[in-house]
């Protein structure tokens, strides 16, 4: 069977060595910082949190750990809204404003954006708002949850806000 005599001894007896066992009560360890942080840390702030409560540990002991459980990090890709498709650079568009985000009367002046928020429900989605400049107060807003008509809710919101603007 080509096994030494002290190999058959030792697995016979079962005997767990010492990087064994400490490793089995690092696991513990670093699964309870990992789901106390809700899957968002990976390991550098495993390794960091695990130092600050007392038990010395290389980060890249850490991260192999982690492979060999299976525990990777959340991650969340920051949106690029500045992509060079998005924008054409030879339309102008007037300035209305004129930089004068004063308004005498209610309804005279209204503004609004489009901003991107993450859910962890359905990743990025819009919230698009109309604003008076009278006396800052949210005119309507806008959160689509349905990706694919997003562009077209935004635009019905858009018309719908001015065509209220005019009958006041």
């Amino acid at each position: 069977m080509n096994v030494t005599r002290s190999d058959y001894y030792y697995h016979t007896k079962n005997l767990i060595n010492s990087y064994k066992e400490a490793n089995q009560k690092l696991d513990v360890e670093i699964k309870k910082v990992y789901d106390d942080s809700k899957g968002r840390y990976g390991s550098p702030k495993i390794t960091k949190q695990l130092n600050n409560e007392g038990i010395k540990v290389s980060q890249k002991r850490v991260a192999r750990r982690m492979k060999i459980l299976g525990l990777r990090s959340i991650v969340v890709k920051k949106y690029n809204h500045a992509g060079s498709s998005k924008t054409d650079s030879t339309k102008e568009y007037p300035n209305f404003l004129e930089q004068n985000f004063f308004a005498d009367n209610p309804s005279e002046k209204w503004v609004g954006d489009i901003t991107y928020i993450y859910t962890n429900e359905t990743g990025w989605t819009y919230l698009a708002i109309v604003m008076d400049l009278f006396d800052l107060k949210v005119v309507g807003l806008l959160s689509p949850f349905d990706i694919f008509f997003e562009k077209f809710k935004i635009s019905i919101f858009i018309s719908y806000v001015f065509v209220v603007k005019l009958y006041m």
